[in-house]
């Protein structure tokens, strides 16, 4: 079936939840046993596909959210964790170890490096982060304590993307897991599993919730590392709150129709803005002069709201200035919802392995489902302040 298809369908069977076409809100914490038998395995495999023997291990709503994301990423199965940085540390964690190396791409989220750099070499790991446009070239940073690969594509802030088939050719040669962050373009634009990925990260807070009211991380493993995975994700105590594996695969039915009006709208105020005269240029992968367009076009299947820009030189008061001016994009770190939004960001200080180079501050933008015309108005009266702000 298509992806379209799969949306609708994919972790959904009325049958299971008494003709109801969603299934439900379970909400449970202790789950009650007719035998003694019967509850000793469930607590023996409690990982096994529908085991139900504890809340924190999931109800049929986790379930069903988890089969759906899963089956539409091309994974072996998922898990739902309370928030997109738990998704991420716990999938790190799964595989660094005391006197391992991990490798890092440099233009990952900013939390990401923070839990590298405060969680992982507390713990006795050390972190090497790599530009995002290595490539094949990652095999010269391998060590013979390596212990897994981790990207990010298109990057955060500044939207590199990375050659991800390169990558996973290096890593399986040398039995390295690798694990994406694939946020960004989520398993409707991105098929990470079909590249050679090992594991797949969502902050599911962002499209696959798509209205910016809960809080859930997914995920994705293949088969040969789920149990390795799913453990440490047990042992550490992570769970989703039901209600919010409900609201998410509520919002995921929508996903294909949502997406496409995201990217429609983003590329439109992309190209109207990298021809303003304010802006020193756009940082979009779908744009020719954007770094990595070219693996854009190759492995992508289309892109979401979610972009930057770098403005011509001029005062941070100026930039804030124009930003509280806006009346449609809202000041919010968050994005991925149905609203836009605008940030002022600085990636230097993120940035250690390839340094990031421009003279202009940075304005990340986040497209929502707003009427276009109308957003560039207001980008338009926005610019017109930054140019008159003394």
């Amino acid at each position: 079936m298509r992806d379209e298809t799969l949306i609708t369908l994919a972790g959904r069977d009325p049958k299971r939840s008494h003709g109801a076409v969603n299934t439900p809100v379970y909400h449970a914490s202790t789950i009650a046993f007719e035998r003694v038998a019967e509850m000793v395995e469930a607590h023996d495999r409690p990982f096994e596909p529908g085991t139900i023997v504890y809340g924190r291990f999931g109800t049929p709503t986790t379930f069903a959210l988890e089969e759906a994301v899963a089956t539409l990423e091309g994974g072996h199965r998922a898990i739902a964790v309370s928030s997109g940085l738990a998704a991420i540390t716990a999938a790190l964690g799964a595989f660094a170890k005391a006197g391992g190396h991990v490798l890092v791409a440099d233009s990952s989220y900013g939390p990401t490096r923070s839990f590298c750099e405060r969680g992982l070499t507390a713990g006795g790991v050390e972190v090497t982060y790599y530009d995002p446009s290595i490539g094949s070239a990652i095999e010269a940073l391998l060590r013979p304590n390596t212990t897994a690969i981790y990207l990010e594509s298109p990057g955060s802030l500044t939207f590199e993307v990375q050659d991800v088939p390169a990558i996973t050719a290096v890593a399986r040669r040398h039995g390295i897991p690798t694990v994406i962050d694939n946020t960004w373009a989520t398993p409707y634009f991105f098929k990470p599993f079909a590249h050679g990925i090992d594991v797949s990260v969502h902050a599911a807070t962002k499209y696959i919730g798509g209205h910016s009211d809960l809080m859930l991380g997914i995920i994705v493993v293949n088969e040969e590392n789920f149990d390795r995975v799913r453990r440490h994700v047990a042992l550490l105590g992570h769970s989703a709150a039901p209600d919010d594996c409900f609201l998410a695969l509520r919002g995921l039915r929508t996903l294909a129709v949502r997406l496409r009006r995201h990217q429609e709208s983003a590329l439109a105020v992309a190209r109207w803005l990298a021809e303003r005269p304010e802006v020193e240029r756009v940082l979009h992968p779908a744009l020719p002069s954007c770094p990595g367009h070219e693996l854009w076009r190759r492995d992508f299947l289309g892109s979401s709201g979610l972009f930057s820009l770098v403005l011509r030189p001029v005062a941070l008061e100026r930039v804030h200035a124009m930003l509280e001016s806006l009346e449609l994009f809202a000041l919010g770190y968050s994005w991925g919802g149905f609203e836009s939004l605008a940030i002022p960001t600085d990636p230097a200080p993120l940035r250690t392995a390839a340094s990031w180079r421009a003279q202009g501050p940075v304005v990340r933008l986040h497209i929502g489902l707003e009427d276009p015309a109308d957003l560039l108005a207001d980008l338009e009266q926005g610019l017109a302040r930054l140019a008159a702000t003394s």
